[in-house]
């Protein structure tokens, strides 16, 4: 549509210039050179905190701290495993081990990491498109409720149209975060206009992948500490924030 073809022009001209950079990294990087990275124009990363409700990063605390002491905007992120237990539960241990947030202007909000199956066959963990809403919305009621903010969604609009059935229902209060290693964002999930982050690469300068957000370094502050609980519509805001140049 029009309004989508306006954003992706607006995000373009972002990326060309002044689109903070960001990494994000799991315990395959589990000795990050953090004063390296902020050397490098890093401004913000994601740090796999917990997957499904066995697993925990053994380095993510280390991650965390090393980020936060070098002034890197970080968050946590929950690698979904809808096969072993419920949204809801997932979430409370993702809550418990890093996932949190606060509007202390240098945290994101928790996301939620959920794409194909690596451990089987079956690329949606065995659940139809509406169980698999029901899941995700699961997650993410109990994120909110306990935090104020709605996750962010990690995803490729390739897994989201083959699990979710497109779904565009969360696309009003959850900010996106999609993985796609081209020049171009291409085609996004339903209901989304826009993406918040773009994971364009898997590999590059800094650590683990390479990611961008959508706007510039005061929108990436704004975003991390005004979408509290009197701004639901994190989303919007960031849209917003966008379209104002941050």
């Amino acid at each position: 549509m029009m309004f989508f073809s306006l954003v992706t022009l607006v995000l373009t001209t972002i990326t060309a210039n002044a689109a903070p950079k960001g990494i994000d990294i799991s315990s395959h990087q589990p000795s990050v050179k953090w004063s390296t990275v902020k050397a490098n124009g890093v401004e913000f990363a994601y740090i796999k905190a917990t997957e499904g409700t066995g697993y925990r990063n053994p380095y993510f605390s280390s991650q965390y701290t090393g980020a936060t002491n070098v002034g890197i905007i970080r968050g946590g992120y929950h690698f979904a495993r809808p096969d072993v237990s419920s949204g809801a539960t997932q979430a409370t241990f993702f809550l418990a081990n890093g996932g949190g947030w606060t509007a202390d202007g240098r945290t994101l909000p928790g996301a939620l990491d959920i794409e194909y199956n690596p451990y089987g066959a079956n690329k949606c963990y065995g659940l139809s498109a509406s169980a698999m809403v029901s899941w995700i919305r699961n997650f993410s009621n109990t994120y909110h409720a306990k935090t104020g903010r709605y996750p962010v969604v990690y995803t490729t609009t390739d897994w989201w149209i083959t699990c979710t059935g497109n779904y565009a229902g969360f696309s009003s209060t959850h900010p996106l975060w999609i993985a796609r290693y081209a020049s171009a964002i291409g085609r996004l999930p339903a209901g989304w206009a826009y993406t918040t982050f773009w994971q364009y690469a898997d590999s590059g300068p800094n650590p683990g992948d390479q990611n961008i957000f959508n706007g510039d370094s005061a929108g990436l502050r704004r975003y991390a500490q005004l979408c509290a609980k009197q701004v639901p519509n994190c989303a919007e805001f960031s849209l917003i924030s966008m379209a104002r140049g941050g």
